[in-house]
């Protein structure tokens, strides 16, 4: 029976790979074919991209920045993995029970894992805020004028026809990196957390709070901010590759605009943590975590 539902699961994985190759391939010409129509060249040369900023935004990308993206990128990941398995698990691999509360629920280890990391993903996340705004970086991520939709489209007929709008990340991100950023942080996230939230054994036991916000609407909100994360991070992670890996990953992790390698050394660096955090937040490790603050049973 498991052979049998790996085997569907594969040809299911093999079919959504075709579809998104062949829909990817209809796109890339689609767009080719526009940007070859007068009104579409002129559209473009109005709109190429870059919505102007405020005269007092900043230049430049701060140090904070680097390491509060490491640190949302590490959280992120854990969280995708181990709400994943939650999801998908029947017999979790052990449960846990808080020390505080003898006679309270059982969780399972996965979803106590999920629930450790949810709060340190929102502590950094608050703190990122919090900066935003201190710095005035706000200005580059929250759209200031209605100029940002006509030239987020543009940008993205650009970028479809694989002819990528000119890179200024240091300076101004182009609209469509602006709005999928403002989504991000301030659409995503907070749905994120107000759905776990309800889902968790944290939530009040208020049954007017329940009737207003029934479990059943989380989960419908939950599962898809998931998928737009996992969304999100494939086409950040390529187009940063793909767009200028040397200066993007500069920008991001090094705070600098030049043609050092420093920033991909970082980032390489960065990639090892991830990859050893996926590996201790399993197994024996896990175990020996979740018992420092609670019972953990098989």
């Amino acid at each position: 029976m498991k052979k049998i539902s790996q085997t569907l699961l594969s040809r299911r994985t093999l079919k959504i790979f075709l579809l998104a190759a062949v829909t990817t391939v209809v796109v890339v010409f689609l767009a080719r074919w526009l940007r070859t129509l007068p009104a579409v060249r002129d559209f473009i040369a109005t709109y190429p991209g870059h919505a102007p900023l405020p005269q007092n935004a900043p230049v430049g990308l701060p140090a904070w920045l680097g390491w509060q993206h490491f640190f949302n990128a590490f959280f992120i990941v854990l969280l995708i993995r181990s709400g994943w398995h939650v999801r998908t698990q029947v017999r979790p691999p052990a449960r846990w029970r808080s020390k505080r509360n003898p006679g309270g629920p059982r969780l399972s280890i996965n979803l106590w894992l999920h629930q450790a990391l949810n709060i340190f993903w929102v502590l950094n996340g608050a703190i990122f805020v919090v900066l935003l705004f201190i710095t005035g970086q706000w200005m580059r991520i929250v759209p200031t004028s209605w100029d940002v939709f006509p030239h987020a489209l543009s940008t993205a007929v650009q970028y479809a026809s694989l002819d990528w709008p000119v890179n200024t990340g240091w300076v101004n991100y182009n609209s469509l990196q602006v709005l999928a950023y403002f989504v991000t942080v301030f659409v995503a996230a907070p749905l994120a957390i107000i759905s776990g939230w309800r889902m968790s054994n944290a939530w009040p036991a208020s049954p007017a709070l329940n009737r207003r916000f029934p479990v059943s609407w989380a989960r419908a909100i939950h599962f898809p901010v998931m998928v737009y994360y996992l969304i999100f991070i494939v086409m950040h992670v390529g187009l940063v590759f793909f767009t200028g890996m040397q200066r993007n990953l500069n920008h991001m992790y090094a705070a600098r605009d030049d043609g050092s390698w420093m920033g991909f050394i970082i980032f390489l660096v960065s990639v090892a943590v991830m990859v050893g955090g996926w590996f201790a937040t399993q197994g024996v490790l896990l175990r020996s975590m979740a018992s420092m603050t609670g019972k953990v049973t098989r």
